[in-house]
């Protein structure tokens, strides 16, 4: 069983028609309350008198318009990730090198591996990329155009890093926005499950080392058992330790069994720039 929601979607579409260059938004399945009139009125004083600015100060800009727009969506705010943010600004910068906008270009690891390789944890990952001439126009077109808006406001996300560079005489955006997933240890993952298992009622095995044989089995019995041999054996992998699947639910619920063991490994599966936790549970 695999719990993990790891969802890929991609689309794209221009904005010259909400005032923009170019936008583009790209999903794979990641506290400022001025008013937004305020905000908008001095971005684009600020852009009149200083012309097209990038660096850290427009990033800025996008972040506090992005979470007021969520703020008046009832979505919860975005927290700054400094990895996505690395991430969002070595894209940026091949953009300004390219010209034409793009979410990947030749030679160029896919959205998901970017963030990964800058040390970004995530199950979700979305981004949005712009063209503009300053950031109050960006988040404008991105809000006016359903496929941004939707990954703007999205409220699975909760992490996000923004880039913007000026070049060519615009201003070159990237937001690359996730659902964060915290690193745990593999003691603590097998404390979390056990947890959650010792509300059900059944004690828990000290040694986890059967557990953890199993867990790196695809299918099957571990061949060495420190103690007796289960009776029943669950493995999952997801990036969401908060609940138990519905099926081992059922078997602690069947009064069967008394005994459970937790062992946590390394996940399996090719997609390893998502952040995920494979466990097994014997029962006994």
């Amino acid at each position: 069983m695999n719990g993990c929601d790891l969802r890929t979607r991609e689309w794209s579409d221009t904005g010259r028609e909400f005032g923009f260059k170019d936008g583009m938004t790209y999903r794979t399945r990641g506290f400022l309350w001025w008013t937004v009139v305020f905000c908008l009125v001095t971005l684009q004083g600020n852009a009149q008198r200083g012309g097209v600015r990038g660096g850290g100060e427009a990033a800025e800009q996008l972040f506090a318009l992005a979470n007021q727009a969520r703020a008046r969506a009832g979505a919860p705010p975005l927290v700054w990730d400094a990895a996505l943010a690395a991430a969002a600004q070595k894209h940026c910068a091949r953009m300004v090198a390219e010209g034409p906008i793009s979410h990947r270009y030749g030679g160029e690891p896919e959205l998901s591996e970017r963030a990964s390789m800058a040390g970004a944890h995530f199950s979700l990952i979305e981004e949005n990329v712009a063209l503009g001439s300053y950031p109050a126009e960006i988040h404008e077109g991105w809000m006016n155009s359903p496929g941004h808006r939707r990954n703007l406001l999205n409220p699975e996300v909760d992490r996000v890093g923004i880039a913007v560079i000026a070049g060519r005489g615009e201003l070159y955006a990237v937001a690359d926005y996730t659902k964060g997933v915290v690193v745990l240890s593999r003691a603590q993952v097998e404390e979390k499950v056990g947890a959650l298992i010792h509300t059900s009622g059944l004690s828990l095995r000290s040694d986890p080392r059967d557990a953890r044989a199993a867990c790196e089995m695809d299918r099957g019995i571990p061949g060495t058992l420190t103690g007796k041999q289960p009776g029943f054996i669950m493995r999952w992998q997801s990036a969401d330790l908060g609940t138990l699947p519905q099926q081992l639910v059922q078997r602690m619920g069947s009064r069967e069994y008394h005994l459970a063991s937790v062992g946590a490994c390394t996940p399996q599966g090719d997609q390893t720039e998502f952040t995920q936790f494979r466990v097994a549970v014997l029962l006994y």
